[in-house]
């Protein structure tokens, strides 16, 4: 098991920006894709971005259009998302989340091991 810990998240005009970070502990970093999901009061769940392992490769929700990125740092076992261009849609707690399956379209939360207890993000018009 993976244990993960999100920061960063806060409050912040429209158009702003925001960089969560989120640490991992007790197994192996590299061995694991990351992904970012977030959930908005009274909606589910959804994927926001993932990236592999190695960081070679990322995926994105259609919705992000080019605003947020996806990054990880192997040797200091935290995965990044940087969001820029926040709009008030963009208003949730955002979770971190781990998964040991094949890099294949990892977007559903079914496919995630393990996650992070959310840092909040709140932007304001």
């Amino acid at each position: 098991q993976v244990q993960l810990v999100e920061s960063g998240g806060g409050l912040v005009q429209a158009g702003g920006s925001l960089r969560l970070s989120c640490v991992a502990s007790g197994r192996t970093f590299n061995n694991y894709h990351m992904g970012w999901f977030r959930q908005a009061p009274g909606k589910e769940r959804v994927f926001v971005a993932a990236i592999n392992w190695s960081g070679s490769s990322s995926d994105y929700a259609d919705f992000v259009e080019g605003r947020f990125t996806i990054a990880r740092d192997n040797a200091k076992n935290t995965v990044y998302l940087q969001m820029n261009s926040l709009k008030p849609e963009d208003t949730a707690v955002y979770y971190c989340a781990a998964s040991s399956r094949t890099w294949n379209f990892l977007r559903a939360f079914k496919q995630f091991d393990d996650w992070g207890q959310g840092t909040q993000v709140t932007v304001s018009s």
